[in-house]
């Protein structure tokens, strides 16, 4: 098990306004039959119940019995590694939306993946994916959680047209969080996202992510795609 992705998983869930705000946005294109990859801890899988049936895979033992362990039998969870394209369930089955959060970055074949979640993908059905922004970002804390890259919003819009999906919207999210990664990564070299920072982040960080509904900025902490098919 990854204990440094295993504790950050477990601290970035104290910051329920941001994951609300990343559901929140990838509200609209969630429905049906919903695939998540890259469960962890079950983080998101059980707002996504509330959208559809949810199947949820991880690479990890310990996230899929802890998902498992929190959601019951309201969620398939099992088994899956998207890049080799192995899933506890059938590889012909197709899902009317793909989520995907923080998971790309840690893909050594990029390309591969996104051809594989083309093909899970019905005609017509959407993907929402997050994943790490800027390789200037690029340190200690990436390197502690096993990243193999970051992006920009043209590198991973052109990956995902290479994939055969429609690219609806890209943008940069969350340039507070951008700038606190950096700090800690670049300048003080961190393993680990302090808790104290994201306790302040907690308490102030809501205000900068309210004004990003009306500004796109310029760089983030994340970019995300939405694609359709």
């Amino acid at each position: 098990m990854d204990h440094i992705g295993a504790e950050t998983l477990k601290r970035m869930d104290t910051a329920r306004f941001y994951n609300d705000e990343i559901f929140r946005r990838a509200k609209p294109f969630m429905h049906g039959d919903i695939l998540e990859i890259g469960c962890g801890i079950g983080s998101f899988t059980k707002k996504l119940t509330k959208r559809g049936d949810v199947w949820a895979i991880d690479i990890e033992k310990y996230y899929i019995s802890k998902t498992k362990k929190a959601l019951g039998k309201s969620a398939h969870v099992g088994f899956g590694d998207i890049e080799a394209g192995k899933y506890f369930f059938d590889s012909k089955k197709k899902f009317d939306s793909i989520i995907c959060l923080n998971v790309l970055e840690h893909i050594k074949n990029d390309d591969t993946t996104l051809k594989n979640i083309s093909n899970l993908l019905k005609k017509g059905g959407s993907v929402f994916l997050l994943t790490p922004a800027h390789q200037l970002f690029f340190g200690s804390l990436d390197q502690g959680l096993g990243h193999e890259r970051r992006y920009t919003v043209k590198k991973l819009g052109d990956q995902f047209t290479k994939a055969g999906l429609t690219v609806q919207h890209t943008y940069y999210f969350n340039a507070f969080g951008g700038i606190g990664w950096f700090v800690n990564s670049r300048i003080f070299r961190r393993k680990i996202m302090p808790s104290n920072q994201l306790r302040i982040f907690t308490m102030i960080g809501r205000i900068p992510l309210f004004f990003e509904k009306f500004i796109r900025p310029p760089f983030g902490l994340s970019v995300i795609v939405v694609a359709s098919k």
